[in-house]
């Protein structure tokens, strides 16, 4: 029998009737059609599944969707606000900090994560704080230099 889970995804208040065992990334990809998350390794070590839970950074593919009852999710189709992008999302255009784009939903919503617990971070703390979001392509520099201009952005917005 199907659970009632509630929640605000992306700023809309959602109510689901779902298996509440079902992990949220495959809830978010195929009953709600938001496939921006991306399915990587399954195990919460790659990054592409993550999200914002609460304005923090977490690993979709490890949650399941009852853990999300009555809090606030976020996707990286959440980020844009009124057709303008996030900060980040302009600055990884910026510094072309993708090359297949694979990892970039995750690599942006981490970063996001990162940059709201922390406005001011130093290279090191960016390094730190990334270091769990893999990139096969090897963007790593741009992405820490997209990160530092978004940054730049919002301290001063």
């Amino acid at each position: 029998m199907p659970d009632k889970i509630s929640f605000k995804l992306n700023e809309k208040p959602v109510e689901l009737a779902v298996d509440g065992d079902r992990t949220l990334l495959w809830v978010l990809r195929t009953d709600l059609g938001l496939t921006g998350t991306k399915f990587g390794c399954g195990e919460g070590y790659c990054g592409c599944c993550t999200i914002l839970l609460n304005q923090r950074a977490a690993r979709s593919c490890q949650l399941q969707v009852k853990d999300v009852a009555g809090k606030e999710v976020v996707t990286i189709e959440g980020l844009a606000k009124d057709g303008k992008l996030h900060p980040l999302q302009k600055a990884f255009m910026d510094h072309d900090g993708m090359q297949c784009g694979y990892c970039t939903p995750g690599m942006i919503m981490t970063g996001v994560g990162l940059l709201r617990l922390n406005l001011q971070p130093t290279e090191k703390q960016i390094v730190s704080g990334m270091e769990k979001n893999f990139c096969r392509c090897g963007a790593h520099v741009r992405i820490i230099a997209a990160i530092q201009q978004a940054a730049a952005e919002l301290k001063g917005a």
